[in-house]
């Protein structure tokens, strides 16, 4: 018998077993080297495509800079007299030159050629850091084509190609030097032969190989690498399909840009200008993505990473920059190290857009605790575990469980900021309970220190009571210093090179008591219009004007401006009622010309925040309002041309920041009908016929009957509600 640590293993185990062993081992080491080979080949697929972009990028940036630059790289050891004098003007001349050129120039030796070479390659190396593609889907090339269809791929593989690439790593690093120390074990004559040591070494191998394929199989990586190499293996993604999976998916797409080309925002800028010691703190946190259905772009993992390693803190990010889908990978994080109970206040506005984001980008198990059978709901959550779903006002009736949470998100969280109401008490109580504790709001805070103050009181007292106005008053660079344990904001021109230039986000609410009563009666009167603007019925208590005027709100506190578009008339009238006399418009189909362009004018000049409203039909076509960054739809087009061509309004020539596109949506409605019933449409034809002379000059051409749609929504919506009837 031969001794190993604490195991007793006898000769007989080595032989056919160990091959068996190892023989699987070999076999998952192959399939982690192969899915490592797939990805290689996606990644220079889309590098072949890239690296002549990036670089004609930074030949054109080289171009615009004068030859004496390179004075400053050599630090003025490079004589540039002969160079000058033979017409080379700008450092884009002197790196497109090859060395033997540079050497025939009189009076340039090869140590200048060598020194102007190499100060050009450091310059070209410094701008190539700071320039980034850009895919315009209005204007698409050869080459913008065959990038997005490269990037195709890896997009269509998604995180799980990162996962499976980097265990597969492991891997190798781990498991193949065990597979190579355990190979004598395989033999029964070469362990005979083998001293006490050398046997020892090979069982302990043996012992290594098992667990680390046990380990393997409890990740499912068989099954990881399987479906990643399928994905990266399919035939290559048609051109129009390609384009249309951009449009839909355009955020992924530029991530994964950012990555491949080494570009995106200053480092510091995406880190929110932390102090040094936060940010490598935070930087050292891996994050763990086996849970998330997405992929992140930088900024996105370090907030995530920010709130887990500081703990309790406020994530202030501008409007448009995903603070939802950071706390969701926080949320995932946790939960793939063990935790279960997480729990998400928020208004009752955005539930449901918390229930959605939660499913489409994680395979965590939201719970929505609200409505009349929240307590069994809750009551489920505590035995089983998930993310429960509540609103500051539900919060307030739920029992005092007592167990610890792994994480409170509260979204919106200046709705707490006075700690008198009972709202903001039902919140701190449930804080003191929890390891790790996110507010989110998109109020930026250095305007507003006593708001904050009374926010991080509830996660950090020490530190609320270090803050002083003064440090507002000081700039928010001061502010920030000050807050940085517990406070984080980015603004879109900080982390720009890496957004996209078009967010599009769906708004979903649930009908008040009062907009269902208005929508049944919709329904039963069969008229299709006046169940699309159901919604704004009844203003004082219409779901989706609140969560209009949240949307408002946070545009206001950020210096935006907001374009609202409805088809109706009234719906329009209902939204200016509820923002006050400050709303511009609306524009409408009765105005003179002469006047729709004043108030667009109006809207531009105004200083900061301004809301223009708008009739789509009026204002979707032959007006520019790229003054404005935030688009609100009050319902969806029967026509997706009313809605594109409203949309291109503001996002076109001259727009300098991220545009995003609300769309306000009523959950089982005839806006939920027209979304899936239009989502099965031939997207391809309709993304490339909408890009046509035809279609700017004949919308209806490419668009679904106006009569057979309404029909058979109608249809559908009373056979829906007619059902519960009937089963009672």
């Amino acid at each position: 018998m031969t001794e190993t640590g604490a195991q007793t293993v006898r000769p007989g185990a080595t032989g056919r077993v160990v091959r068996e062993l190892l023989a699987e081992a070999e076999a998952l080491l192959g399939r982690a080297a192969a899915v490592r080979e797939d990805h290689a080949r996606a990644v220079d697929a889309v590098r072949s495509v890239l690296d002549p972009l990036l670089s004609a990028l930074v030949d054109q940036e080289l171009t615009a800079i004068p030859v004496t630059r390179l004075k400053d790289v050599t630090e003025g050891r490079l004589r540039l007299t002969a160079l000058e004098q033979a017409g080379f003007t700008t450092v884009g001349q002197v790196h497109g030159t090859a060395r033997y050129e540079l050497r025939l120039i009189p009076g340039v030796g090869a140590h200048t050629a060598d020194q102007a070479l190499a100060a050009a390659g450091q310059i070209a190396d410094a701008v190539r850091e700071t320039v980034s593609v850009r895919i315009d889907m209005d204007a698409p090339d050869d080459t913008t084509t065959a990038l997005v269809v490269a990037l195709h791929r890896l997009v269509e593989a998604g995180p799980d190609a990162r996962r499976a690439v980097e265990a597969g790593r492991r891997l190798d690093e781990g498991l193949r030097p065990l597979v190579a120390a355990a190979a004598p074990a395989g033999s029964r004559l070469r362990m005979l032969f083998s001293g006490k040591e050398a046997r020892r070494r090979a069982l302990d191998a043996v012992a290594g190989v098992r667990a680390a394929l046990a380990e393997a199989d409890g990740q499912e990586l068989p099954l990881l690498f399987g479906q990643v190499s399928v994905d990266l293996l399919r035939a290559p993604e048609s051109a129009p399909g390609a384009w249309v999976d951009f449009e839909l998916r355009s955020a992924e797409y530029y991530s994964l840009l950012a990555e491949l080309s080494g570009s995106g925002p200053d480092r510091d800028a995406a880190e929110g200008f932390l102090p040094a010691g936060i940010a490598d703190r935070v930087r050292a946190l891996r994050l763990d993505d086996a849970r998330l259905r997405v992929s992140l772009r930088g900024y996105q993992s370090f907030g995530a990473r920010f709130a887990l390693a500081q703990k309790r803190v406020i994530l202030g990010d501008e409007m448009g920059l995903g603070k939802t889908v950071q706390a969701i990978a926080a949320l995932a994080h946790l939960a793939a190290r063990g935790e279960r109970h997480f729990l998400v206040v928020c208004p009752a506005s955005v539930l449901i857009n918390w229930d959605r984001e939660i499913r489409a980008r994680s395979t965590l198990r939201p719970l929505p605790v609200h409505g009349p059978e929240r307590l069994e709901v809750f009551a489920e959550w505590v035995t089983e575990g998930g993310v429960a779903l509540t609103t500051f006002d539900a919060l307030r009736t739920l029992p005092e469980e007592g167990l610890a949470l792994s994480m409170l998100v509260v979204d919106e969280a200046h709705f707490v900021k006075n700690p008198a109401t009972r709202r903001a008490q039902a919140v701190a109580a449930r804080a003191e309970r929890a390891e790790h504790v996110l507010f989110l709001t998109g109020t930026p805070m250095e305007n507003r220190v006593e708001e904050f103050r009374s926010l991080v009181r509830q996660l950090r007292p020490e530190l609320a009571d270090v803050v002083s106005t003064t440090h507002g008053a000081a700039g928010s660079e001061a502010f920030r210093r000050a807050v940085s344990p517990a406070y984080l904001r980015r603004n879109q021109v900080d982390v720009l090179a890496e957004l996209p230039a078009l967010v599009h986000v769906d708004e979903w609410e649930e009908f008040s008591p009062e907009d269902l009563v208005a929508y049944r009666e919709a329904v039963a009167s069969g008229q299709f219009m006046r169940m699309r603007r159901a919604a704004y019925a009844t203003p004082a208590t219409s779901a989706k004007l609140e969560r209009l005027r949240e949307l408002v709100d946070e545009a206001r506190d950020n210096g935006l401006k907001v374009v609202v578009f409805s088809y109706f008339r009234e719906v329009l009238a209902a939204v200016g009622e509820a923002l006050g006399p400050d709303a511009l418009g609306p524009i409408s189909g009765s105005l003179p010309a002469a006047r729709r362009q004043e108030l667009v004018d109006t809207f531009s000049a105004a200083d900061g925040h301004a809301v223009l409203l708008s009739q789509i039909q009026a204002g979707g076509t032959g007006l520019n309002m790229q003054a404005a960054s935030v688009v609100i739809l009050c319902e969806p087009q029967i026509k997706p041309t009313l809605e594109h061509q409203a949309v291109a309004r503001a996002h076109r020539m001259g727009q300098v920041r991220t545009v995003q596109v609300h769309r306000l949506l009523a959950a089982d409605s005839v806006d939920q009908r027209m979304v899936e019933l239009l989502a099965r449409k031939d997207r391809l034809f309709d993304a490339y016929a909408r890009r046509s002379d035809l279609a700017e000059a004949a919308p209806d051409a490419v668009d679904v009957s106006d009569g057979d749609l309404a029909r058979r929504i109608v249809e559908e919506e009373q056979q829906r509600l007619a059902r519960p009837a009937r089963s009672e």
